[in-house]
């Protein structure tokens, strides 16, 4: 994250206590990846703060998602976090993916299929290309334009 804040061609929205990014390694349309700034292990670790903040960057990038084609945008997004059975887990990093689904507009669909499902899952957008796109989707939600 550190590399990616200093070179600023992926990252998407930041603030405080979090940064979303398309990472490097994307191969997913418009796939980003919301790191805490911060190290922890796990979402019951954050401030009172950085609750807000999670809240905030969350909202900053799926308004970002709708903006993008103009359209409620549809994703899948998880956290990954050490596990809970108790053991410290120092090395984990609280963060998040999110995978949407659309490709060049509201209406085309990214599948996985064929060579991708066997080998290898081809890129559609370059990361740089999708965290451009993403930044200048900007942050008022285009239903609040009106």
């Amino acid at each position: 994250m550190k590399l990616e804040l200093q070179l600023n061609v992926r990252v998407v929205c930041q603030n405080d206590a979090f940064a979303v990014v398309v990472p490097f390694w994307a191969v997913w349309p418009f796939e980003s990846l919301l790191l805490s700034k911060r190290h922890l292990a796990s979402i019951d670790q954050l401030s009172a703060d950085e609750r807000d903040l999670l809240g905030d960057i969350m909202r900053r990038i799926t308004v970002r998602y709708d903006n993008l084609f103009e359209t409620a945008f549809p994703y899948s997004m998880g956290f990954h976090q050490k596990p809970t059975d108790g053991g410290a887990y120092d090395e984990w990093h609280f963060h998040a993916h999110y995978f949407p689904p659309l490709l060049r507009s509201a209406t085309i669909q990214k599948f996985m299929v064929g060579y991708e499902l066997l080998s290898a899952p081809q890129r559609d957008v370059t990361p740089e290309s999708a965290a451009s796109r993403l930044v200048h989707a900007g942050e008022i939600h285009y239903l609040d334009r009106a």
